[in-house]
């Protein structure tokens, strides 16, 4: 049976190594300090490394969860996998500079001891896109990912309850890619850009998320419901 693998499969294997890789490639330096003001400026940058660092950190167990529920290995999930995988690579950057310089706003200091050079809005609007578009390509793989195993539910063998999970989640992360195409709008019309209201409009994915949720419970298949309470 392919569902809830006890042991990774190779895919995974190639996943984790990626993610190792991207978290690698977060690190303030790579050399050793030889001096005691080479050190603190590193440790200027810890702010941003933390913030980073728990982002892929989310990510990372996001994909994790899927593949604890499923064992897909066929060649869609394959490609959908390596894309995502890609899209984290290249996420890894953008990633890094805003979260300098948002402990650059509040502390005062960024990633290696200075504050990410934006020296204008459109500088600005440029790093709210390429964030955003990676933000949005990373959960539309993941999306289609739980999509596609909703369409594989015979060969994986999911009750009622698991389909709905499956379905649920693939909504929850579409949700996800919706906000950051807003984000994406509202730097492309350039609404509040200098004010950063591209990054506040994320600030929607905990209520609808949260609505999403509730509705989705109430849609949940009786079969579903009544499963559940013989199981506990």
């Amino acid at each position: 049976m392919w569902r809830r693998r006890s042991e990774p499969s190779r895919i995974e294997a190639l996943s984790d190594g990626v993610f190792a890789f991207a978290l690698t490639l977060l690190v303030v330096s790579l050399e050793v300090p030889g001096t005691l003001d080479e050190l603190l400026a590193d440790l200027s940058g810890f702010g941003a490394f933390a913030l980073s660092f728990g982002a892929l950190l989310l990510i990372w167990a996001v994909h994790n969860g899927f593949f604890r529920r499923y064992g897909l290995q066929d060649e869609w999930t394959t490609i959908l996998n390596g894309c995502l995988l890609f899209v984290v690579l290249f996420y890894v950057f953008p990633l890094k500079f805003v979260a300098a310089g948002i402990t650059g706003y509040l502390f005062g200091f960024g990633d290696y001891g200075r504050m990410p050079a934006v020296t204008s809005v459109e500088e600005l609007s440029t790093l709210f896109l390429l964030y955003s578009l990676g933000f949005v390509l990373i959960f539309v793989f993941i999306s289609l990912m739980y999509a596609h195993a909703a369409r594989k539910a015979g060969l994986l063998e999911l009750d009622d309850a698991e389909l709905h999970e499956a379905n649920t989640l693939k909504r929850h992360y579409a949700i996800f890619v919706a906000v950051g195409l807003l984000s994406m709008a509202v730097t492309a019309l350039g609404v509040w850009v200098e004010f950063g209201f591209p990054g506040w409009v994320y600030a929607l994915l905990g209520p609808l998320c949260w609505l999403h949720g509730m509705w989705s419970e109430r849609r949940c298949p009786a079969s579903a419901v009544t499963g559940a309470r013989q199981g506990s």
